[in-house]
C-alpha cells in the first residue's frame, strides 16, 4: 500500500480529515525546506506538497509567485528538490507530493523524472497546467514506477473531465474551491457543498479541497464537505514575514490550530 493510501486509510478509521500543507521548495533555501517538512509533520500535517518553483506560475497569486522567485534566486532546481526528499526519507515517511508546472518535468524527461522521483521517495506529482486528456506522456511511466499522478478539478469541470480524472488519476483528487489563482479568501463558496457532492458521485479517490483556505474556521467548514483540506498561500505568507525561529514558531502554532479543527 502506498504512503498516501496508508495515511488516508488511517485517517478514515479515526474519522479525521486530512491536512495537506503546501510550501515552496527552496524558499528561502533547500536546507530550510528540509527542516520545515519535519516541523509541519510534527505540528499535524498529514501530507506535504512541495511546490517546484517556476518562472511563470500562472495559476498562483502574488504570495506563491514571490516565493517561487525567492526559491529560484537561491538556486533551487528539480534535482535539488529530489535530493531534499531523499534526505527526508532517512527520518520521515510522511507522504510528499511535488506540485508545479509541466515545463520543468518536460525538460527533465518524463521517464527519468518518474524513476528519479520514486527513487528519492516522492509519492505523487501534480502539474497544474497538464490537462488529463493529454497526460499520457506522464501517466504511463508514472504508473510503471508507482508514482501517483494527481489531477485538479474545479467548479467549471464538466462530467467528461470528472470521469477522465477518475479514470487516470491516483492518490487523491485536488478540488479547487474557487475559480481564479491561489491566495487567501475571506469566505468559503456557498455552493461548495453542492459542487463537492457532484464530484464525489463519480470520483472514487479521496478529494482534497484547496485554494483560498486560510483560517481554522474555513478549514473546519471545508473539512465537513471534503476528505481533507489543502492550505498553501497562508503558510507560504509566513516565509515572507518571518525568518529563523520566529518562522518555525508561527508555522508550528498555525498548522497545529488547523489540524485541531479537522
Amino acid at each position: 500500500m502506498s504512503r498516501l493510501a496508508t495515511i488516508f486509510s488511517a485517517l478514515q478509521v479515526k474519522h479525521t480529515k486530512a491536512l495537506v500543507t503546501f510550501i515552496t521548495a527552496g524558499d528561502p533555501d533547500l536546507s530550510t525546506t528540509e527542516e520545515i517538512i519535519y516541523l509541519l509533520e510534527e505540528a499535524g500535517a498529514d501530507v506535504i506538497e512541495l511546490g517546484v518553483p517556476f518562472s511563470d506560475p500562472m495559476a498562483d497569486g502574488p504570495t506563491i509567485q514571490l516565493s517561487s522567485e525567492r526559491a529560484l534566486a537561491s538556486g533551487t532546481t528539480l534535482p535539488g528538490i529530489l535530493g531534499v526528499v531523499k534526505k527526508v526519507r532517512t527520518r520521515s515517511q510522511i507522504p510528499i507530493i511535488l506540485m508545479g508546472y509541466l515545463n520543468p518535468v518536460h525538460a527533465y524527461g518524463y521517464d527519468n523524472f518518474c524513476r528519479d522521483a520514486v527513487e528519492a521517495g516522492v509519492d505523487g506529482v501534480l502539474l497544474v497546467d497538464m490537462p488529463p486528456e493529454e497526460s499520457q506522456e506522464l501517466t504511463v511511466p508514472a504508473r510503471s514506477y508507482g508514482l501517483d499522478v494527481i489531477f485538479l478539478l474545479t467548479p467549471t469541470s464538466d462530467a467528461a473531465r470528472i470521469s477522465t480524472v477518475n479514470k487516470l488519476g491516483s492518490g487523491f483528487v485536488y478540488y479547487v474551491t474557487v475559480t481564479g489563482v491561489t491566495g487567501t479568501r475571506t469566505s468559503v463558496s456557498g455552493s461548495l457543498a453542492q459542487e463537492l457532492a457532484r464530484v464525489k458521485q463519480t470520483i472514487s479517490l479521496p478529494v482534497m479541497a484547496g485554494f483560498g483556505i486560510s483560517t481554522p474556521a474555513q478549514a473546519a467548514e471545508v473539512g465537513q464537505l471534503a476528505d481533507g483540506v489543502v492550505v498553501g498561500s497562508a503558510i507560504v505568507k509566513q516565509f515572507e514575514q518571518h525568518r529563523g525561529e520566529e518562522l518555525k514558531q508561527q508555522l508550528r502554532r498555525y498548522v497545529s490550530d488547523l489540524k485541531q479543527v479537522l
